[in-house]
């Protein structure tokens, strides 16, 4: 929970996220992460990069006067995955979780199947505790319950949100696996005057123009590095998404180029 170093007693604990162009591990690779640290500083970044990368959150027309928010997936759901993924994963597995992000799901794949009392015939009304100092831990910190309703509640978010339910994987030895299928939100309308003039007057990619701008709504004077920590994209393609929206009147940098940062133009 509060080592220094980790990696150096377990090397397995992190979590590596990957997002591919399509529905299998055979699809490109459009970005990767890897998350790293002690446990609090790991649930702590996963938190923080679900709400501002995958969550899509966007105003929907319900009615001639009226918009409504609505999200690809509820962000408590994905939460309760993880962090149950912290508290329950094998630790004397060497294999890190993985968290895949896919054109049309989430999946995580945790090391260790189910453990003591839980078995498939009874999950996942049962539960038990592989690791229960991380579990205690966990819980003091306000990442789990410990009430055996982690997964009925994320379930039920999943369902009011208008996604199917998770499915699982729990006859696999060795692993443990949940996957949520994506609610699909209608497409983005773009500002007045367009999508084009992007690199060499091509199309500009709304998807990663709304995943920055949204950001940027967050943190507001955010710099270029913490946008590459937060997206897991390289400096180079960052910088291209921010001079297009610069070009768009979309946002502005402010301050000094040591101390300032990109802010959202009213």
């Amino acid at each position: 929970m509060f080592g220094k170093d980790t990696k150096y007693f377990f090397p397995g604990v992190y979590v590596q996220y990957v997002k591919f162009d399509g529905k299998s591990v055979t699809d490109d690779v459009l970005k990767e992460k890897v998350f790293t640290g002690n446990l609090i500083f790991i649930a702590k970044d996963l938190d923080t990069f679900v709400k501002n990368v995958i969550i899509d959150e966007r105003p929907e027309l319900v009615s001639v006067l009226r918009e409504e928010s609505v999200r690809n997936y509820p962000h408590w759901a994905i939460r309760e995955f993880l962090m149950n993924a912290l508290m329950h994963r094998s630790y004397e597995i060497n294999a890190p979780i993985k968290f895949y992000q896919y054109s049309d799901s989430l999946q995580i794949v945790n090391p260790g199947g189910l453990y003591g009392n839980a078995r498939p015939e009874n999950f996942p009304n049962v539960s038990d505790y592989r690791n229960l100092v991380i579990a205690e831990a966990m819980k003091v910190m306000g990442y789990v319950n410990r009430f055996n309703r982690g997964i009925a509640t994320a379930q039920a978010n999943l369902l009011s949100n208008g996604n199917l339910e998770a499915e699982f994987d729990i006859n696999t030895i060795g692993i443990f696996k949940v996957r949520m299928k994506e609610k699909k939100l209608h497409s983005f309308t773009p500002p007045i005057g367009g999508v084009s003039g992007g690199v060499n007057g091509g199309v500009i990619d709304l998807t990663q123009e709304e995943e920055i701008l949204k950001i940027l709504s967050i943190h507001k004077g955010i710099r270029t590095p913490q946008l590459c920590e937060l997206t897991g994209f390289s400096k180079r393609t960052i910088e291209r998404f921010l001079n297009q929206l610069k070009k768009k009147n979309l946002i502005l940098f402010k301050g000094s180029s040591k101390t300032g940062g990109y802010f959202i133009i009213d």
